[in-house]
């Protein structure tokens, strides 16, 4: 029977209220924050944490869930449980829409690749011209039709966010924006292109559950929620020029924030 070494995990307590399943779940959780098991690393199997413990496979089993429900862990069929790894992506709201990364060529997603030493790739790209919900055309100033563009986005081929970028007909009609590859610099530069000189972003971010829509399109694991954005461009007359919607994987993601001191 397999033994694990002297120290990696303690005891049980005996004389405590809680249950037992929730104390070999805290002591897998501290050897985690403690990094006694790294990112990607595997945890003992059930039968190692069966015979150290002292009890049923089924104990085992919930506490295994416990950590899997937090996002701490992921089982692989056939393999066992991993540790997930951390969030790959720093996302710092006040460069990634920096002017100078339009003017290079790179979109706000490539910037924030680029700095995590990732490959990007996009797919399941949808371009279609849509009545907007109530809530996109207020947030628009009220036009009739929009230009509907939908992505997801993968990091080294790992699904991370999908996003939908809804544009005023009017402005998106007949234009690279409505093209698939819409050039350097993305849908952003082509406004400026256009005359619409972007002057600030407004976002509102929430954190929830996913759908389970959302569960299959990142293919997320059980207990991982998502981050969902929604981000209005304006330009320098005023007009919002874009809305962004956007549902980001949580584990794949910190948001980092620079804010003034006066």
């Amino acid at each position: 029977m397999p033994v694990l070494p002297s120290g990696v995990l303690g005891a049980l307590d005996p004389t405590s209220d809680r249950a037992v399943f929730r104390q070999i779940a805290d002591q897998l959780r501290e050897a985690i924050d403690r990094g006694t098991f790294g990112e990607g690393d595997k945890l003992p199997s059930e039968t190692e944490l069966v015979e150290h413990y002292g009890v049923s496979r089924m104990t085992v089993r919930n506490s295994l869930s416990v950590l899997q429900g937090e996002g701490l862990v992921v089982s692989e069929h056939g393999k066992g449980v991993f540790v997930r790894p951390r969030p790959p992506v720093r996302r710092l709201a006040s460069d990634r829409f920096a002017r100078r990364h339009r003017e290079q060529g790179k979109s706000a997603f490539i910037v924030e690749t680029d700095a995590a030493g990732s490959h990007p790739t996009v797919d399941s790209l949808e371009i279609k011209e849509e009545r907007p919900s109530q809530d996109i055309a207020t947030r628009l100033g009220g036009p009739r039709r929009v230009l509907a563009r939908r992505r997801r986005y993968l990091l080294d081929g790992r699904p991370v966010e999908f996003a939908t970028s809804y544009l005023p007909l009017d402005l998106a009609r007949g234009t690279p924006i409505a093209e698939p590859n819409p050039g350097p610099g993305g849908i952003y530069a082509r406004l400026e292109e256009l005359g619409h000189r972007l002057d600030h972003f407004e976002e509102e971010i929430r954190a929830r559950m996913p759908a389970p829509t959302e569960v299959k399109t990142l293919q997320l694991a059980s207990g991982v929620p998502v981050i969902h954005l929604v981000r209005t461009a304006f330009d320098t007359e005023g007009r919002a020029v874009e809305v962004c919607d956007t549902v980001m994987a949580a584990d794949a993601y910190v948001l980092a924030y620079q804010l003034p001191a006066t």
